[in-house]
Formats: structure tokens, C-alpha cells, sequence
């Protein structure tokens, strides 16, 4: 199998689970050097990257919070220590806290909003110095299908996803010069933890929204994230990949 990646290094964010974890897989399954964000557990990030490191390339955990501009920026740093260079970032650190409008706390919207939206700023902003030294670089962000169509009791997750396109859309038109792309994967409903907590009455009602009648997997999600970081999609930019089984027409 070709390497995709090879000579190439990445940073994800959010990288010990569900996506995340299947996007840093792919990645140095395809030969980058991977730096990846965890929040808590030191065990499992480096279990994780002993697991999956190749005999030619380098899989190193960060605890970071992406939420945090100062942490980001820090972040950035050490990976270039380690690196020398970032040719992909994959915005990925990501929560939920679902309610209904009525009843959502303000503190609950300002956490999704921190975490969802302000870190893809966060990673952006501290990353771009470089990518622009560089003269290229591949961010993708990962937003929603629920930015895009709404969905209830997740007005505040749809508010930061929506704003993610957004933000990508912007980055795309104001780095492109510098042959910087900057891309958003629109997921719809994947298998992962959060997924699984649900009922299978509910599990059911979701499926029943998809034409392909399944909900995805953190793969497939990955291989499309894995398109947008090689040298495939050298021009694809601005966009927004609905990764959904139709469920976005």
C-alpha cells in the first residue's frame, strides 16, 4: 500500500477517541510523524501512540487543551521541537451538552462554544506563522452535519459547528495564496462512545434519518480526512465534506 503521508507531520487535536483516535491512525498508518492532544489520561495516550508507531515514523501524545489560546500556542511550539515542521492540523477536539434551549445553561453553551469553536481558532491562529514560512499546509477542521441542518436540544453544538464552515470558508480565501488549504468534514451520525450511550429506540430514529440506513465509522471519517491531508486533493480548498450515508441532500 502506498504511503499517502510519507515525509509529512500532522497535529490532531482530540486524538485518544472515536474520530480523533481513527484519524491518527490513519494518518501514521500512511507514514506522517503524528502529534496528537489528550486532556486527562497519560496511560491510554501512550499506549495508544506505542501501539501504532512505525519502525519510520514518530507518534508522540501532547496533554493540551485546544480551548486554551496560551496552551495551543505552547503546543505548536513543542510539536515544531519535535517536527521541525506541521504540514497538517486536524481540528478535531470536540463536546457535546445537549439540552433544549430553554433549559441549556449558560455555562454549558460557553464550554461547546470554547471547546468546539475558539480552539479551531486557537490551533489556526498559532499554526499559520509557520505554514505560511512553509508555503503550504493542509488544516481541516471537523464540523458537523448538525452545523449545517440544526438539530434539537443542540442549539449550542450547531452553533459551533456552523461556525467552524464559516471560519474554514474565511481561512481558505485569506491563505490560499500561500498554497495554505484549509477544509471542514461534515460527519453525520458515527459510531463512536457517544453514540453507543444512546437507546436503541433512539439509535433506531437516527438510522431511520439516513438513506444508507447505518450510522458511519470513525474510518470512514478518517479516510476522507486522509484525502484532504495528502497530496490528492492539492486543490481542494474551502470546502465542506458531508460525510453523512445521504443524509445531507
Amino acid at each position: 500500500m502506498s504511503q499517502l503521508l510519507a515525509g509529512k507531520s500532522a497535529l490532531v487535536t482530540g486524538g485518544t477517541r472515536g474520530i480523533g483516535e481513527a484519524i491518527v491512525r490513519k494518518f501514521a498508518g500512511h507514514g506522517a510523524n503524528v502529534a496528537f492532544t489528550y486532556r486527562s489520561s497519560d496511560d491510554k495516550a501512550n499506549a495508544l501512540a506505542d501501539e501504532i508507531a512505525g519502525a519510520g515514523n514518530t507518534v508522540k501524545p501532547f496533554q493540551s487543551d485546544a480551548a486554551s489560546f496560551q496552551e495551543a500556542e505552547q503546543l505548536i511550539g513543542f510539536v515544531l521541537q519535535e517536527f521541525g515542521t506541521i504540514d497538517v492540523v486536524v481540528n478535531n477536539a470536540g463536546i457535546t451538552r445537549d439540552n433544549l434551549l430553554l433549559r441549556m445553561t449558560e455555562e454549558h453553551w460557553d464550554d461547546v462554544i470554547q471547546t468546539n469553536l475558539k480552539s479551531v481558532f486557537n490551533i489556526t491562529k498559532n499554526v499559520t506563522k509557520q505554514m505560511l514560512k512553509q508555503k503550504h499546509g493542509s488544516i481541516i477542521n471537523l464540523s458537523s452535519i448538525i452545523g449545517i441542518e440544526g438539530h434539537s436540544g443542540q442549539s449550542n453544538y450547531a452553533a459551533s459547528k456552523a461556525g467552524i464552515i464559516g471560519f474554514t470558508k474565511s481561512t481558505a480565501h485569506e491563505l490560499g495564496s500561500r498554497n495554505i488549504r484549509c477544509n471542514a468534514i461534515a460527519p453525520g451520525f458515527i459510531e463512536t462512545d457517544m453514540t453507543q450511550e444512546l437507546d436503541e429506540e433512539t439509535r433506531k430514529a437516527y438510522q431511520k434519518e439516513i438513506p444508507m440506513e447505518r450510522l458511519g465509522s470513525p474510518e470512514e471519517v478518517a479516510n476522507s480526512a486522509l484525502f484532504l491531508a495528502s497530496d490528492l486533493s492539492s486543490y481542494v480548498s474551502g470546502q465542506v465534506l458531508s460525510v453523512c450515508g445521504a443524509m445531507h441532500r
